[in-house]
């Protein structure tokens, strides 16, 4: 009889849902203490890059393995954060995107598919000790009508963070450069998962968010000054302005990038130094940085995309030259911190 009980629950065992035994596995846990990070209750040197094509990129998600491969290579760069887009539907012929690219049904349902990506991404960084900067709606697809209504927006926040509660390395940023009920969205987030880190990018480059919103959220990550020449110098200010005042962690979204004209990028020739500069300013002012680049935004089969649609090193000399950068960044802060 003893026998047949512990046969029927190994069988109960094996035959749980993959979901369920996995999540299981997930310990990584980032958290605030202050105005620093940590995992795991040790210190966590948030280092993040641009990676708006992530869930729909095809080569990133071939298999777990293979997506392991190109963690592994973001992490020895210094890399530890990729900040990751929900919707990536809009129309300016950005890689991977386009119609349909968007993890919404216009109900606030998540279409299936991109909901077992996200998981398999958030596991396999887990596992890598590295975090997702998950970005639920994106102002550029906002302004092109590719809109969920108020109701629907609630029922995706809320699903997702039921569905994502047992990712500890997963921080939910609301908007891309936007502001639209951020407030509203963080609490039907805390009211599923409390323990769940949001933030948002309240606008476009210079916008540090509104007193009401910034003292909301559980850390601060606006896209500060870009489109000038002592852009490092102006960073450094407002960095160090909302440390001060809001005495959480602040994250510099998007520093300084190559970019392009078109879409925000500097309006004069820039150089591989202009970006150094500024993430050093960042880390001695004590914030947070996510390396921003052209990579995406011109599409495959120009110079400034990889033929794989994935943001490393090795395929353009002027990138390598910060990735460099970040790849001593321990020596770095180890002085200025």
């Amino acid at each position: 009889m003893k026998t047949k009980r512990i046969f029927i629950v190994l069988i109960f065992l094996i035959t749980l849902p993959v979901s369920y035994t996995q999540a299981q596995e997930y310990k990584n846990e980032i958290t605030i203490r202050e105005t620093s990070f940590e995992m795991n209750n040790a210190p966590f040197e948030y280092t993040g890059i641009s990676f708006f094509n992530a869930i729909f990129n095809q080569e990133f998600n071939r298999n777990s393995e293979v997506r392991k491969e190109w963690l592994q290579i973001f992490f020895d760069t210094g890399i530890n954060v990729l900040r990751v887009w929900c919707q990536w539907d809009n129309n300016r012929g950005f890689i991977d995107g386009g119609e349909g690219k968007t993890i919404f049904n216009n109900d606030g349902s998540i279409k299936p598919e991109y909901l077992n990506r996200i998981k398999a991404i958030a596991g396999d960084a887990d596992e890598k000790g590295m975090v997702i900067l998950l970005v639920l709606f994106s102002r550029e697809s906002w302004n092109q009508n590719l809109r969920l209504s108020d109701e629907a927006s609630e029922k995706a926040i809320s699903i997702l963070s039921r569905e994502l509660q047992p990712y500890r390395n997963v921080i939910f940023q609301i908007w891309n450069e936007f502001d639209y009920r951020t407030i509203d969205y963080y609490k039907v987030v805390k009211s599923v998962d409390e323990d769940r880190l949001v933030t948002n990018s309240p606008g476009y480059a210079g916008e540090l968010g509104s007193i009401k919103e910034n003292v909301t959220l559980d850390f601060l990550s606006p896209h500060t000054t870009r489109r000038t020449d002592r852009q490092w110098e102006i960073a450094y200010k407002e960095i160090s302005y909302l440390l001060e005042k809001y005495k959480k962690p602040v994250v510099d979204d998007e520093p300084a990038r190559k970019g392009t004209p078109k879409y925000g990028g500097p309006q004069s020739e820039n150089f591989p130094i202009d970006h150094i500069l500024r993430i050093y300013n960042v880390w001695k002012a004590g914030g947070y940085v996510i390396y921003h680049h052209d990579m995406f935004q011109t599409g495959y089969g120009t110079d400034a995309v990889p033929s794989t649609g994935i943001p490393i090193p090795g395929f353009d000399a002027y990138h390598d030259e910060v990735f460099d950068f970040l790849k001593n960044k321990q020596r770095i802060l180890k002085n200025i911190r």
